[in-house]
């Protein structure tokens, strides 16, 4: 919606030109003036979709290398050595939470996220988001029985960690699009 209204607008400009030129110019000069505006509209608009062709190829490959690391399989080694880091003694007892401690394991979750977040590598991430989804499959579970207060602030945790993947996509992203 953003882009059409721009373009509307460019459109504008010759005519406002034209209209702004008409009062003390000749035809000739209007169609001279309107010409070199039109020039430089096309030169604008060439070097757009140069850069938009460029960000786009730049996006798939980084789509592609994302897809190609997530289709091999996590080691579940690695996943229980992670489980163990980010949930501490809960871990390996994800089934056991019940609604007086799945909040606790969400809080634990999200301390160690947020001291060690800014080192992960994206497989690290993977890792990461397969403890989450672990810890939210046993939240489905005793989500029924789960006080509100309890609720609330585990669903702020988990903006939050959802908030610091965004930020690390959007931080790769735009590494990548800033290249060649």
């Amino acid at each position: 919606m953003k882009h059409t209204h721009w373009v509307s607008r460019l459109y504008l400009l010759p005519l406002a030109l034209l209209v702004l030129a008409g009062c003390d110019s000749t035809p000739r000069e209007r169609q001279a003036a309107v010409r070199q505006e039109l020039t430089k509209l096309d030169t604008a608009a060439r070097a757009s979709g140069r850069t938009l062709r460029r960000v786009g190829r730049q996006v798939a490959r980084f789509d592609s290398s994302n897809h190609a690391r997530r289709a091999v399989p996590l080691s579940s080694q690695r996943q229980q050595a992670f489980d163990k880091r980010l949930l501490g003694s809960y871990a390996g007892h994800l089934s056991k939470l019940t609604p007086a401690t799945i909040a606790g394991a969400y809080a634990q979750l999200l301390r160690e996220t947020r001291a060690l977040h800014q080192n992960w590598e994206l497989r690290e991430w993977d890792y990461a988001q397969a403890t989450y989804r672990s810890l939210n499959e046993q939240l489905a579970r005793v989500r029924l029985d789960l006080p509100a207060r309890d609720e609330v602030r585990i669903r702020a945790w988990q903006t939050e960690f959802t908030a610091l993947r965004a930020q690390r996509t959007a931080k790769d992203l735009r590494a990548v699009t800033k290249k060649g």
